[in-house]
């Protein structure tokens, strides 16, 4: 008997008992597999060109399909005995040389695979063995984005619908993958709030894989429809294994994170991180990489018992000049702290978010120290006390010259000390810094004036870290509330930021309620913490 039959033979066996462990065991497309794999692609080379039909007999003749199968027995189907034409296809043609070949042959073989699953009987049978090809297809995709030479030759052979849609080879591949996904996600072995059944068993397992693949090659809007999907009409995450859990949760925390929903973020990798195991230190430190940077852009700062744990050697380092330049307001300081750890930041996707989504809360300080400075309504003991009945006020003007002290200092002017005062003397070589635009206040070497600070202001208070408003004509921001603060002008035009933000997400959710009671919209909006894509138990 060939190689060939007796491979065929034992799939057959495998098939008869339903053992989808060996099945996956068998049917390997690793190029580190034993050497018998390899003869065996020898022997359909010499037996079985291309076209000639050989193949789809072999298969036909060992995989018969059988009519009367005994309880508790399987038998090969015909999308079964497609997709095993398809792996004796692939060891046939096979070079793991040829990467761009390879990848064509590995993306048709998980399609076929994928048909195969979604055989409501025995399709399940090929679950473990979809988990394996789907991890090696995107493994090899992953690799595959590091090479711009492959990436352009393989979207250059694209055609037909392929290239009318022109989808990247990450999107392809997580297409397919999601398509496995669809189908656990639709089998009926198991309602949605009992334990999983069936294919139901692996919904998250290829969830959390398609999601590293989307993160890995910076594709994460891709997993949109996916999260949609889960909430509709996917199984409670609670059921599932603790790892899956983590994973999953890290990965919608990341997506909200990437997306600007910050509140959603923390909440996910929150749960995560109390429920990753102490003794996982390197999993814990991946959440907590963008847990912390969730809270800080939330106005939350790490406490010195989580910095000094284990999982956060070094964190201490990065996040704690941050915070100080954003308690102080601190221009100079914040630049210099983001562009010490520039390179750590940059490469986990953080560096550009914190330096424009934490100005604002800089902003907030700086503009509470200009008040405490300049506001003459204070008594001397307490500068954030009202001693006059006229209204607490932050003159525009004064934050102009504030603000232009702290450019000039950014552009490499030099504070000296000139008898009792304190004067900036011209940058080393005479000539201003010339900043890139994020680097100045508001626009590169851009002076401020009145006009900027307004504007900055009133970002301020639209956001909620200002309680109050600007009154034009006497180009101010006008504190409002510092009575109910007990005359705590500071307390009232400068509220705390978390709080403020989990107001203003709160208001946002009730305005959702109001609509949906409204019937202005179809869906109702939940609980205040869902997350869209976390399913929770009912």
């Amino acid at each position: 008997m060939s190689l060939i039959a007796e491979f065929l033979t034992s799939i057959r066996g495998f098939v008869q008992t339903q053992n989808g462990d060996e099945l996956r065991n068998w049917l390997l497309v690793e190029p580190n597999v034993a050497a018998h794999y390899y003869e065996l692609g020898q022997q359909l080379r010499s037996t079985c060109p291309a076209n000639s039909g050989n193949i789809e007999k072999l298969v036909e003749k060992h995989l018969p399909e059988e009519d009367d199968v005994p309880e508790g027995r399987g038998s090969p189907w015909p999308g079964f005995n497609s997709f095993m034409e398809e792996y004796l296809k692939y060891w046939r043609d096979v070079d793991f040389n040829d990467i761009v070949k390879l990848y064509g042959r590995l993306s048709d073989l998980l399609i076929s695979c994928a048909n195969a699953l979604a055989n409501p009987t025995y399709g399940i049978m090929l679950l473990q063995t979809s988990m394996s090809l789907s991890e090696a297809l995107s493994k090899l995709v992953m690799s595959i984005t590091k090479e711009p030479h492959l990436m352009a030759q393989i979207q250059g052979d694209m055609t037909g619908d392929e290239a009318g849609e022109k989808k990247s080879i990450v999107e392809l591949a997580a297409d397919i993958i999601q398509k496995i996904f669809t189908s656990c996600l639709t089998d009926r072995s198991s309602t949605r709030w009992s334990p999983p059944k069936g294919k139901k068993i692996a919904v998250y397992l290829f969830a959390n894989l398609t999601l590293k693949l989307l993160f890995a090659c910076d594709k994460s809007r891709l997993a949109v429809q996916m999260f949609t999907n889960l909430s509709t009409s996917g199984p409670a995450l609670s059921l599932y294994p603790a790892s899956q859990r983590v994973t999953f949760l890290y990965y919608l925390g990341r997506f909200n994170f990437d997306h600007g929903h910050y509140m959603r973020a923390h909440w996910c990798f929150e749960e995560a991180y109390r429920q990753c195991h102490p003794q996982f230190l390197k999993h814990r430190r991946q959440i907590l990489i963008y847990w912390v940077p969730s809270n800080l852009l939330l106005g939350r700062f790490p406490s010195q018992m989580l910095i000094s744990r284990p999982e956060a050697a070094g964190f201490g380092d990065i996040f704690i000049p941050i915070c100080a330049a954003i308690r102080t307001g601190n221009f100079v300081a914040f630049h210099q702290a983001l562009n010490a750890s520039r390179d750590w930041l940059w490469d986990r996707g953080l560096y550009l978010t914190l330096l424009y989504r934490l100005k604002p809360l800089v902003w907030r300080s700086f503009t509470r120290k200009t008040f405490l400075l300049t506001w003459e309504g204070a008594t001397g003991n307490d500068p954030n006390m009202m001693m006059t009945n006229r209204a607490p006020a932050l003159s525009l003007s004064d934050l102009v010259v504030t603000a232009t002290y702290v450019q000039k200092l950014l552009e490499g002017y030099v504070p000296v000390a000139a008898g009792s005062a304190l004067t900036l003397a011209p940058p080393p070589g005479g000539q201003p810094k010339r900043l890139m635009p994020s680097e100045g206040l508001i626009f590169g070497n851009k002076q401020p004036d009145l006009d900027s600070m307004e504007s900055i202001v009133a970002g301020l208070v639209y956001a909620g870290l200002l309680n109050g408003f600007i009154a034009r004509q006497q180009k101010k921001f006008a504190v409002e509330g510092a009575k109910r603060m007990g005359g705590n002008a500071v307390a009232a035009g400068w509220p705390c930021p978390y709080e403020s933000i989990m107001d203003r997400f709160r208001e946002d959710y009730e305005d959702e309620l109001a609509a949906a009671d409204a019937g202005e919209t179809n869906e109702p909006p939940g609980e205040f913490e869902d997350v869209p894509g976390w399913v929770k138990m009912g």
